[in-house]
């Protein structure tokens, strides 16, 4: 199956050991000496709609790609947990 990069943006990467959905293929990186790909890139979700920057980068090496199906890209990889911060910025302005 021949791809393009435009072709894997459109697809979603979703992990094979949790189950979760990562989010789509932003970016490649490759190694311009061998001209084959290292890994690719899932950019963080965006914080109160982007003014606040966004989360850190998903990469995945290209190693850890299991399928990449019409739809899907499937991933081996552990990601990182991220637990939800209780309170916030009103609770913080309370004390």
């Amino acid at each position: 199956m021949i791809c393009h990069f435009c072709d894997l943006r459109c697809k979603e990467v979703i992990s094979i050991k949790s189950g979760c959905r990562i989010g789509f293929v932003d970016d490649i990186e490759f190694d311009s000496c061998t001209a084959r790909i290292n890994r690719i890139i899932v950019f963080g979700k965006n914080r109160f709609f982007g003014l606040l920057g966004r989360e850190d980068d998903f990469y995945i090496s290209w190693s850890e790609i299991e399928i990449i199906g019409e739809d899907t890209v499937l991933v081996s990889c552990d990601l990182p947990i991220r637990t939800k911060k209780r309170g916030g910025f009103f609770k913080n302005l309370l004390k």
